[in-house]
């Protein structure tokens, strides 16, 4: 007799083959038992009959890091059937760092909190403090290379000296001693952009020799993204560590179809060295507001402005027209602030998200006043939209892409399959009508068809509602 039983559902088990017919065995915090349709008995039985039961989805980038901490419930995660978090993405990560007395946090790193925010000098007190909030989901976390920058240097816009960069290794031992996942850099933005391979190989060295992940937002993701591809490889060789390309895309118009391209450069290195990429299921990207991202013939959507909170939620474009001045123009008055681009080709959002060596990842933006719709839709839109209605893959290949290929590339033992011994995080989903309801419009909206989530064993999510907060650190294995 196991705890919970659920029964008569359609089993994908993370592993890409196609799914059976079956009950599933709770008991505690793990599987227990998978079995023949109505063959389990349980104190707790649920008829899932019609539906399917999958490993808890897997949001490998994510700026959780202190969502988990402020709204513990996590209702964007756990509405879309997420069950862990890699937080600490592109290069910025809430800890360790306490923020210097010198004013509010820099771009990028406003886009996870105030200086207030910023209190954890070293990962053990995030690590003590994610513990104590216990939020929904489980959460891994990755140490932020620009974060090191601001702790190690004054002057960012240069190389680090020798100096610099051993004090960067002293703060990345002790992050590592807690348990964190991996490094992750943002060469793209400019508290990196100074920062040299000879740099960033010593930091990701450490990791490596830790049992870590490297994950990269690339140096650049338009016209040099073949550059900046074989640059993150060379990390990845040099320092004998996997890496990730994160958030993967060609950017901008003379870049579209260029994706055949990239995904042939990604083949060809991950046939001699590990080498992961994440994309979410979407033609438009999120970040800081930037003058010099702005193209006058694409779409820019402010999603949040200090100076001007009323305009989030409208076309940069329209805020210039009002003010009768240039898109650029706006940008400066609307600075500090953040916007979605209309940058990418759908054809190349297809290929890469089709491609089986691509996991989901979300790159939500959860403090953003009007955000990015990936935030609550980005797994419900791959199983629907892409999925079911698309054909662009099968239901379980999609599963796979969110569970145990996440799972393996981040070494989250136990994570991400249905079998026995492995941890009880689970989703209940209806493969008929599970589909985003978030929209660029109306980003704040959970998605349709997720009947259920369970984390660690527990209810967290159910008819629409949060329920249990069960999740936990995972301590890199």
């Amino acid at each position: 007799m196991h705890d919970r039983v659920f029964r008569g559902g359609l089993i994908l088990d993370g592993s890409g083959r196609p799914g059976t017919l079956g009950d599933v065995a709770v008991d505690g915090e793990r599987i227990a038992a998978i079995g023949p349709a109505g063959t389990l008995q349980g104190r707790e039985v649920a008829d899932i009959s019609d539906q399917a039961i999958a490993p808890g989805f897997i949001d490998v980038h994510t700026h959780d890091d202190r969502l988990v901490l402020d709204d513990p419930a996590m209702a964007p995660k756990v509405s879309q059937g997420v069950s862990t978090v890699v937080v600490g993405n592109c290069g910025i990560s809430l800890a360790p760092i306490a923020w210097p007395n010198n004013g509010e946090p820099i771009q990028p790193f406003n886009l996870l909190g105030r200086a207030k925010d910023f209190r954890f000098p070293r990962m053990a007190d995030y690590v003590a403090a994610i513990n104590a909030a216990k939020p929904a989901v489980n959460v891994a976390v990755l140490v932020g290379h620009s974060t090191l920058r601001v702790q190690a240097m004054g002057d960012l816009a240069r190389t680090a000296t020798t100096g610099e960069i051993e004090t960067m290794r002293g703060i990345l031992a002790e992050a590592l001693d807690a348990g964190v996942t991996g490094l992750s850099s943002g060469l793209f933005y400019p508290p990196a952009r100074h920062a040299a391979e000879d740099e960033v190989i010593p930091l990701a060295a450490d990791v490596a020799s830790a049992g870590g992940v490297y994950t990269t937002h690339m140096r650049d993701e338009d016209d040099r993204v073949l550059d900046s591809l074989e640059e993150t490889f060379t990390v990845g060789r040099e320092a004998k560590l996997p890496v990730v390309v994160s958030h993967h895309k060609c950017n901008g118009r003379r870049n579209w179809g260029r994706s055949a391209e990239t995904l042939g450069a990604i083949e060809r290195a991950a046939a001699q060295q590990p080498v992961g990429v994440d994309a979410y299921p979407y033609s438009a990207s999120s970040t800081v507001l930037d003058a010099e991202g702005i193209d006058d013939d694409l779409r820019t959507l402010v999603t949040w402005s200090e100076p001007h909170p009323e305009m989030a939620g409208r076309d940069l474009a329209d805020i210039a027209k009002d003010w009768g001045v240039s898109q650029r123009e706006a940008c400066a008055r609307l600075d500090p602030a953040g916007a979605v681009y209309f940058h990418m080709h759908e054809d190349d959002v297809r290929r890469i998200l089709q491609h089986p060596l691509v996991m989901i990842g979300s790159d939500g933006l959860p403090h953003d006043q009007h955000p990015h719709p990936r935030l609550w839709g980005t797994f419900p839109r791959v199983l629907g939209h892409y999925a079911r209605d698309l054909g662009l893959f099968p239901l379980e290949e999609a599963v796979r892409k969110m569970t145990a290929l996440p799972a393996r590339r981040f070494n989250l033992k136990d994570r991400g399959r249905i079998e026995t011994g492995a941890f009880a995080d689970l989703v209940v989903f209806d493969p008929k009508t599970v589909l985003d309801a978030a929209t660029f419009e109306r980003p704040i909206a959970p998605a349709h068809g997720i009947a259920l989530v369970l984390v660690n064993g527990a209810l967290a999510y159910a008819n629409g509602e949060s329920a249990a907060r069960n999740g936990r650190f995972l301590k890199r294995a």
